[in-house]
């Protein structure tokens, strides 16, 4: 499993992130670069998670 970010918390790096909700269900990503703050969701328990780089 990937780390896990919470809305409000600073990205460590630039990269496109993954909103899941506390049921695993992915709701959509969002680009942050690297200090940006990851966005409010729409459920509790909701956390940010960077998507796998592709070559």
């Amino acid at each position: 499993m990937s780390k896990q970010y919470r809305p409000g918390e600073q990205a460590p790096k630039s990269g496109n992130y993954s909103c899941y909700d506390k049921n695993g269900k992915c709701g959509g990503n969002t680009k942050l670069k690297k200090g940006q703050r990851f966005p409010a969701t729409q459920h509790s328990g909701s956390h940010y998670e960077m998507e796998e780089e592709r070559e």
